[in-house]
Parts: C-alpha cells; structure tokens; sequence
C-alpha cells in the first residue's frame, strides 16, 4: 500500500467488523499490511465509542439498470453493517427502482452531473466512514474492508483504489491509458505527489473529508478535483491496488473521451492556478521576462534598416513583456498570500467544528 501525504440521510450502527487475517484477505492485502491493520475489529469490539461508527456506501448512477442490482447485493454481503446508498441521476431505465428493491435508500438528484450528485451525497448522508463506488459493476464489492482499513485505522484520510485491469484493452476504451497517465504525471508535477490513479472511482474516507471537501466539478473531472483539493488540504491519501473489470454486457460508459478528456485538463490547469498562484503567474512571469530579453537582445545585436520600423516594434513589445512579467509575478504573491490567509482559516474553522462535535 502507498501512502501520499498531501496535509438528512440515513445512518446506521457500525457492528464490530470481522477479522481482516484470513488466507484470501492476507493474499488480497499482503502481510506487511495485515500485520497493521488486523487489530481493527477488535478494536472496534472493545472500544465504545468506536462501536457507533456509521459506515455509508454511496453510489452515484446514471442509467445503471443492468449492474445496480449486482452491486447493491454484492455490497450488503461484503459489509452488511453499512447501508447503501444510491443517488439516482434522473436515470431513465428504472435504475432508482431496481436499487430500491435491492435493499438501497434512493435518492434522487435533480441536478445532472456526476460532480453535482457528489456534492449531493456528502451534504445529505450522515455518516462516520463514506465509501463511494460506481454503480457500474466494474469494482470489486469484496475489497471494500481492506479499502476502509486504512481510514479505519487513522492511517489515511481518504484511500482510493486504484485500478489494475483484469483485461486492460476491454477495461479501457482507447486513448484512456495515455490520458491517465497524462493527467497523473500533470497532477504529480505540480503538487509534488506521488499517486498512480486519479481518477479511480473507488474511495473510502472520512467524515472529515466528506463535509470539508470543496466540490466545485460538476462532470467526470470530479475524482481529479477530489484528489487534488486532498493533496492541496495536505490530508493523508492512500493508494490500495484493486481489480478493474470491463463493464457487463448491456452496460454502456457515459464517458466521452475527448470531451471528458479536456474538461480534466482544464480542471488541473484551473486548480493549478487557484491553488498554485505562486508557481503559476511566477512560471508566466519568467516566460514573459525572457522572451522579452530576447527582444531586447536582437534589438541590440542585430542589423536594422535606418527607415524599418521593426525595430521600435521590437522596443514596445519588449518593454510591455517586462511590464507584463512584473504584473503576472504581483499577481502570483498578492493570491498566495490571499491563500495562506484562507488555509489559517479553513484550520481554525474545522478545530472549531471538531470541538464542537466532540463536546455534542
């Protein structure tokens, strides 16, 4: 397992969780793992507070009708403690009505988008531990204790699962291999990280970073939004490897490769910008100050004619490049500072909350 260090619904009871030291967990999570997290459900036999941990499984869908079932059945008999729910896109293949008649609390989320019906989740479901997982039967249901293991243990914030394919030419369609890791190398550049999956569906968190978590994508880009504004909160992210299944026949991806595949990119450079000021308008500054120079130096070393005016044109366009640099770089310190100032904040805020939920 890796670690990355970046810094009204329904609720149910947790009951103690089983023991996580059987022969297929051990081949699923390794030793080394196991040895750390086996003590979980004892743990959580003895302690009392501990016990009335709620553990929510939220599922978002949109015309899911050929996999909801599978997945809402899958999850009760892997962890039947949580309860399940499933928030309904304005699915119209019956998905809301096949869950509900599998066991799920459905709820409807009027709003289209997948970032849309995220925020929806975190604000109305009331819980200690939040799984999220696709609707689309492409994760495994039996992996979900050793995704919460970590979160359970107070070793991470958030864990994803990240995806290794059974099959990856039928997992992913074309060009998403290359756009996955183009968008992982990106995120990981910037922000100094070291994750392998962005945008990985499967995740498990706490209540801390469910009802503190900024969600301002409304599309597909939301997993890379998720992890980024986790590495710029510098919450404790770990990657935990899980199966990625192709979709079953008759599911179909709501995914456009190309579309999709801009709006993540424009996401990154969106969130680089607000939340990398610095580097940012810094990296613009220097590109504008050194092509200005180069303009000065061929207005210096090179031959004009006495009646060209090029060469005033060069003189202009290098002094508004430097004027330009000066800005970009003010631009850069004046919104780090604005960000600082709203980090301090953010971490007196959320102490606060933590206190107030303690003394409740």
């Amino acid at each position: 397992m890796q670690g990355v260090f970046g810094d009204g619904g329904e609720t149910v009871d947790c009951r103690s969780l089983p023991s996580l030291t059987s022969d297929s967990d051990r081949q699923k999570l390794g030793s080394q793992d196991i040895d750390q997290y086996a003590g979980i459900s004892e743990t959580f036999m003895t302690d009392s507070n501990a016990a009335t941990g709620r553990i929510a499984i939220l599922v978002p869908c949109y015309n899911e009708a050929a996999t909801i079932e599978k997945v809402v059945r899958d999850f009760k008999e892997a962890i039947p403690e949580a309860e399940i729910y499933v928030f309904d896109n304005n699915s119209a293949d019956g998905t809301g009505e096949i869950a509900r008649g599998a066991g799920a609390v459905v709820v409807r989320e009027k709003k289209q988008g997948k970032g849309h019906v995220v925020a929806a989740m975190f604000e109305k479901v009331e819980a200690d531990y939040y799984v999220m997982v696709d609707g689309d039967d492409t994760y495994p249901a039996d992996r979900v204790r050793d995704v919460l293991a970590p979160v359970l243990a107070g070793d991470a914030d958030m864990v994803v699962g990240r995806r290794e394919a059974v099959d990856e030419a039928a997992a992913y369609r074309r060009f998403h291999v290359f756009g996955n890791w183009l968008v992982v190398w990106l995120i990981n550049v910037i922000f100094g990280s070291r994750l392998k999956d962005i945008m990985s569906g499967y995740r498990a968190m706490t209540r801390d970073v469910a009802k503190n978590l900024p969600i301002m994508a409304y599309g597909f880009d939301i997993e890379t939004e998720m992890s980024i504004q986790c590495l710029y909160r510098r919450w404790v992210i770990h990657e935990l490897p899980v199966e990625y299944r192709e979709r079953p026949e008759g599911s179909e991806s709501k995914l456009s490769t190309f579309r999709d595949g801009l709006k993540v990119l424009f996401r990154i450079l969106s969130l680089f910008r607000s939340y990398k000021p610095l580097t940012f308008f810094g990296g613009m500054g220097i590109l504008f100050f050194l092509v200005g120079c180069g303009m000065v130096a061929a207005v210096w070393w090179l031959e004009w004619a006495p009646q060209s005016g090029y060469r005033l044109s060069f003189i202009i366009a290098a002094a508004s490049l430097m004027a330009m640099s000066l800005i970009a770089v003010s631009i850069g310190v004046i919104v780090q500072l604005i960000n600082f100032r709203f980090l301090e904040l953010d971490s007196i805020l959320r102490r606060q909350r933590s206190r107030h939920g303690e003394n409740d």
